[in-house]
């Protein structure tokens, strides 16, 4: 038998490695920065509030939270139409604190794509709402909207800031995209029970539209894709013929929300569409595979109850309620 020494061994590594270079066999060295190999089922983490979690869609999974999380929301039926892997971190009442203490936890360096829907909380919009459908003479819609703006205008982009850099960071190589929100109101109110004027409702719209317009801001200043919602819920406001937001609802945490055709008619297209560049209508197989993983759903939600917790639901109160 033929002992190879150390000398020969080595002289046929190099050799090899010659070879190699010479087929065209290139012998690279892993590079640090670059992305990790894509997971064979790519990653969906959806992060925000109630816009986001299903609120208005009257169908809840049991996670043992307040947050709301629906089946019928687009996070849900989007990862069942793409076949994802989805950890619906959304929260109904969430703000952009709590987006950041209790919802970033789920993203990592594997994250395939992330959604964020907020800042509608932390303007307030739900207490205006509330203030705006009282009668004139019971509250101050307009000063309720003059705060609101402001805090969008000089407080809102450097908390937007600073949560879409923290997003960048812990998940680095995902496809980003922060979802606005749409405009309520049509100009005419028919719900028995609230007192939106005319003028009310399109300083209401108008301020949907300033909230958007500093999100997209602050979201294309980072580099993420900004989806906004208010051409496609043209002619599905509440009280339209067709409508894709509720008005006043039993029960009241319902009003003023995307329903079931809100999600899966408003928002899947607009947000599959930013995410991946195509998009396709909501099957009847989709929906059932959607329903179908609520379970899932609330059993890994469940392992993040106690820091859900913490979020405070501020949902829109009937009118004159405590007045």
């Amino acid at each position: 038998m033929t002992t190879r020494t150390p000398a020969r061994r080595l002289v046929g590594v190099l050799t090899t490695l010659v070879a190699l270079a010479a087929a065209g066999g290139a012998v690279v060295a892993a590079d640090p920065t670059a992305a990790p190999a894509a997971a064979a089922t790519p990653s969906y983490v959806a992060l925000g509030d109630s816009y986001a979690s299903g609120t208005g869609t009257r169908s809840y999974v049991a996670d043992g939270t307040s947050c709301q999380r629906s089946t019928y929301a687009y996070p849900s039926l989007l990862a069942a139409q793409r076949g994802w892997s989805l950890n619906f971190r959304a929260c109904s009442g969430a703000r952009v604190p709590d987006v950041a203490a209790t919802q970033l936890s789920a993203l990592s360096a594997t994250t395939s794509y992330v959604t964020v829907s907020v800042g509608g909380n932390d303007a307030g919009f739900a207490d205006v709402l509330t203030e705006c459908a009282t009668p004139w003479w019971a509250g101050d819609c307009d000063r309720a909207i003059d705060q609101a703006q402001a805090y969008v205008r000089s407080t809102l982009p450097g908390s937007l800031r600073n949560l879409y850099a923290q997003v960048r960071t812990r998940a680095p190589y995902a496809k980003v995209v922060v979802v606005g929100y749409p405009r309520v109101f049509m100009g005419e109110d028919c719900n028995a029970g609230t007192w939106f004027s005319p003028a009310e409702q399109t300083r209401l719209n108008q301020t949907a539209d300033l909230l958007n317009s500093v999100t997209r801001q602050e979201a294309t200043a980072r580099g993420f894709t900004f989806a906004d919602p208010t051409a496609r819920f043209t002619g599905h406001a509440v009280c339209d013929d067709v409508a894709w937001l509720n008005g006043l609802s039993n029960p009241v945490s319902e009003s003023y929300h995307p329903n079931r055709p809100g999600h899966a008619s408003g928002y899947l297209p607009l947000v599959g569409t930013a995410l991946t560049g195509s998009s396709s209508a909501l099957t009847t197989t989709t929906l059932q595979r959607s329903v179908a993983s609520g379970d899932e759903i609330a059993a890994q939600q469940r392992g993040y109850a106690r820091r859900d917790a913490r979020i405070e639901p501020d949902p829109f109160r009937a009118p004159l309620a405590g007045r």
